[in-house]
């Protein structure tokens, strides 16, 4: 896949969903947030040197209580994808560049300008702005081990990391790939909001329900061969935990219908090598396959992209970093749709030790017969030790 896509430069709007977020709605979202932020900073017990952070339980119970003041339209707008290419483009939330100051250099700059009221307010109330829309969506979580826990994070490319397999890569094609998919808690949905891309460097998305496998092929992917191990943002240690082997593929409703279909997906971290001829022919024949059916995005700022998380890959085309502050910067959110099934052979993943910052669960768990398992809560990190250090310095995207 690499071959052809790192020369994709040709983007296709037409071929994914696009939704307009009305011009009044856009500004609302961003008035909300800006008026939950100066209400979070006017808090008697709110020291002026205290950097601000998306963790804050006062922040985040103002975010819950507060989300449906947003209009409907909002909510619609942000609406999973409605189409088989698993991917939709939403127009737009109202900024301008000069408000967040120059591209950082790394999350972790991007993190600490954020939560710094005198240097970059307008961004962290694009975090605020990010919590809102997510929060209409579903549930909006981080991870323990990523960006410091955080419940937003910063996408950018990084000095010395421009060959990696990670979100902080350029140079190289990020590969499509599953979002987390070695964890059993990962995103139903990811919500990608763009500051900067003057480049138009192109996300690319492929959907599992737009491609064309034999009975064969697809029999072979849905057996659980080979397991997906975490990729590099996670640090290490996983070889400490049971390497589960997963499906590849298998159907939301217990059909044969490809209209249905579902998929666990990130070859960079497979060890196809494990498997025999057979199956690598087939996970090849997916590989082409989600090649052919590939769909590519510049987002511009202000736009959004919602990708199934469930039924599309994504990845980026390669591109080179300035490091002069203008360079493609990106905000992401995962989230949980408590009305989305997981299989039930998930509930005994260990998902390697890994586990998620779910503010926003603690305050509507569905119970275990809504389909999710009880188990499930036993990996849920619902607070954060905000005293722990930041763990790894790249991410996938």
């Amino acid at each position: 896949m690499k071959g052809v896509l790192s020369e994709r430069k040709t983007l296709h709007p037409l071929e994914i969903e696009r939704r307009e977020l009305p011009t009044a709605a856009g500004y609302a979202v961003r008035a909300l947030a800006r008026e939950i932020c100066i209400t979070f900073d006017s808090r008697p017990d709110a020291a002026a040197d205290t950097a601000r952070t998306l963790t804050d339980p006062a922040l985040l119970e103002q975010i819950d209580a507060r989300v449906g003041e947003l209009p409907g339209a909002v909510r619609v707008a942000i609406r999973p994808p409605a189409t088989a290419a698993g991917a939709t483009i939403v127009g737009a939330v109202p900024l301008t560049d000069a408000e967040f100051g120059p591209t950082p250099p790394s999350w972790v700059e991007a993190a600490r300008w954020s939560g710094d009221a005198e240097r970059r307010a307008s961004s962290f109330e694009l975090d605020v702005v990010m919590l809102l829309l997510a929060r209409s969506a579903g549930e909006p979580f981080g991870w323990r081990g990523q960006q410091g826990g955080r419940l937003v994070n910063n996408i950018l490319p990084s000095p010395g990391h421009e060959h990696e397999q990670s979100g902080a890569s350029s140079k190289t094609l990020l590969s499509p790939h599953t979002e987390d998919a070695f964890h059993p808690d990962r995103a139903n949905l990811l919500m990608l909001a763009c500051l900067r891309n003057p480049d138009q460097v192109g996300t690319t998305v492929s959907s599992v329900r737009r491609t064309e496998l034999s009975a064969d092929e697809r029999r072979l992917l849905r057996a659980p061969t080979l397991p997906i191990l975490p990729d590099v943002s996670y640090g290490t240690g996983h070889e400490r935990y049971r390497a589960t082997p997963l499906p590849t593929l298998w159907n939301a409703e217990s059909t044969d219908d490809t209209a249905d279909l579902t998929l666990r997906y990130d070859p960079a971290y497979t060890p196809l090598a494990d498997a025999d001829a057979e199956f690598r022919l087939a996970y090849a024949r997916l590989t082409a396959e989600l090649e052919r059916v590939c769909v590519t995005a510049a987002l511009a700022p202000g736009e959004l992209l919602l990708v199934d998380n469930d039924v599309a890959v994504h990845g980026r085309v390669p591109f080179t970093a300035r490091y002069d502050g203008t360079d493609r910067w990106l905000k992401r959110v995962n989230i949980r749709l408590p009305e989305r099934q997981r299989r039930a052979a998930e509930a005994d993943e260990d998902g390697y030790g890994q586990r998620i910052v779910a503010p926003f669960r603690a305050v509507s768990n569905p119970p275990a017969s809504a389909g999710v398992p009880a188990r499930a809560t036993a990996r849920t990190a619902v607070r954060l030790d905000t005293t722990q250090h930041d763990r790894g310095t790249v991410e996938h995207s």
